[in-house]
């Protein structure tokens, strides 16, 4: 279905190839899961399998990709290639530009040319697929994260090609939505549908997986059937996530008042309930799991702690100001927010100025140290002249957690910090917030891992339907 002959390609402006020598094939029916550290390549080798470098990128390519049998030189355009292939890119809002889920989709399937029974057929199947039905109406930029993941994969899945090569379409889901999609990925495959998957969730998905494929620095480390793959120590550890002996003591200030609360928080969007009554106290020095399914409020909550949000009743109180009526600017000098899709963050020209804009804003003294050791402390001081969009997705979230840093908040707030990482770069990421927690900081992370909330967090609190259900600690 798809052969990759010595494929190799460097982005513009750069000398270093971003893949290179690979060579892979896959054949109709299987599924070959791709993953590898941040940066390695993954999103490189989908862009370039299903034939986007070669129709819309410049760069450097060399090596032959063929798509059934055909050169994908030899297609006429992406269009003429999408008959084939569907893709899902690793940032969901790239791909989503109409006012309802339900247009969404039904662009997708007018643009094909199918009959509007077929149209209607579909629309029904993948919306009952994807659990999307009580979504079709609401607008896109309104859902979580993971809500918009499952609108772009029913997008794709709807068009009904032979190939699907699926960026990360499991990133932003709960356990509940991964599993589904699971689901839906072997029944697929079950008809036939060949699938290249990048991931990093191998153990949620292993049941689906024929063959494993671990990058590393644009080159194929290792290759083959998972046991044989799993035997290789750093394939493991890039594979399968271990967060064993990484909790710590508790740090509190018991002395000091919440650093964080809120009394009888309500919040809408239009006529949806996002928040009901939640009450919530977080003491300074705590590392606090914010858990639940997506679109249970973890985020609407989060981001009243920073202003961005304000209460519709209630009240926030934050490092002892009061969120609902202090500046964004003021409450900044005290917390800071990494959100779930670190791109909302992006504007400038450089890594570099991406972190400056932060000390600046803040006025933090001796600007080039607090820039250079927030890029030192992601791993990041080497790319510090790139774009930021040119990051991988991993990179990019490690870069918005150092744009964050460089401002030296006490409260430290991540959304999902560990999505598009690898189970070595995530507990990476893990071990960095639990060494800033001993210093101080009170760390609070809304996660769909419940391995990472388990073993990593002082205290899992559990959201449903916009309430707080369950909380495995009182703050004393």
């Amino acid at each position: 279905m798809i052969t990759l002959e010595s494929v190799s390609y460097a982005y513009p402006r750069t000398d270093r190839d971003a893949v290179s020598d690979i060579t892979l094939s896959l054949k109709r029916g299987e599924c070959v899961l791709i993953s590898g550290h941040s940066g390695s390549g993954k999103t490189t080798l989908c862009l370039a399998a299903a034939g986007i470098l070669e129709h819309e990128y410049g760069g450097k390519k060399s090596g032959r990709i063929v798509v059934n049998g055909k050169d994908i030189k030899d297609y006429h355009d992406l269009s003429d290639l999408s008959t084939s292939i569907g893709i899902l890119f690793d940032d969901p809002d790239s791909q989503l530009i109409f006012t309802t889920v339900e247009e969404e989709i039904l662009s997708a399937l007018e643009r094909r040319g199918f009959s509007p029974d077929e149209v209607e057929e579909r629309l029904s199947r993948v919306l009952a697929v994807t659990g999307l039905e009580g979504l079709k109406d609401r607008p896109p930029h309104a859902l979580s994260g993971g809500q918009k993941q499952r609108v772009v994969l029913a997008t794709t899945l709807a068009l009904g090609t032979d190939i699907l090569i699926l960026d990360e379409p499991t990133s932003e889901l709960d356990e509940k939505g991964t599993d589904s999609i699971v689901s839906l990925l072997k029944e697929l495959k079950s008809q036939g549908k060949t699938i290249l998957l990048v991931e990093q969730k191998y153990p949620r998905l292993a049941s689906l997986v024929d063959r494993l494929v671990v990058l590393e620095n644009g080159r194929i480390r290792t290759e083959g059937v998972p046991d044989q793959v799993l035997s290789d120590d750093v394939a493991r550890r890039t594979l399968i996530p271990d967060f064993s002996g990484i909790r710590t003591e508790k740090v509190l200030e018991r002395r000091k008042p919440p650093i964080i609360r809120t009394e009888g928080l309500f919040f809408s969007y239009g006529d949806e309930e996002a928040l009901s009554c939640v009450d919530l106290e977080i003491a300074p020095g705590e590392f606090v799991a914010i858990v639940g399914e997506n679109g249970s409020g973890k985020t609407t909550l989060i981001k009243h702690f920073i202003g961005l949000l304000r209460p519709e009743k209630g009240k926030v109180f934050v490092d002892g100001k009061d969120a609902g009526k202090a500046p964004v600017g003021e409450l900044a000098h005290s917390v800071g927010l990494v959100f779930q899709n670190p791109d909302h963050m992006f504007f400038a020209d450089s890594v570099y100025e991406e972190v400056a804009f932060g000390v600046d804003n803040l006025h933090i003294p001796d600007r080039d140290k607090a820039v250079i050791d927030a890029l030192s402390t992601v791993r990041l001081e080497n790319v510090r002249n790139l774009y930021p969009r040119w990051l991988s997705r991993g990179e990019r979230q490690r870069l918005a957690i150092g744009c964050i840093l460089a401002m030296k908040p006490s409260v430290l707030i991540l959304d999902e910090p560990t999505t598009g990482l690898d189970g070595a770069e995530s507990r990476e990421i893990i071990e960095l917030l639990k060494r800033l927690q001993a210093d101080g900081h009170t760390i609070i992370m809304v996660t769909h891992s419940r391995e990472i909330a388990e073993e990593c967090a002082d205290r899992v609190v559990r959201m449903e339907a916009g309430k707080i259900v369950s909380d495995s600690g009182e703050v004393i």
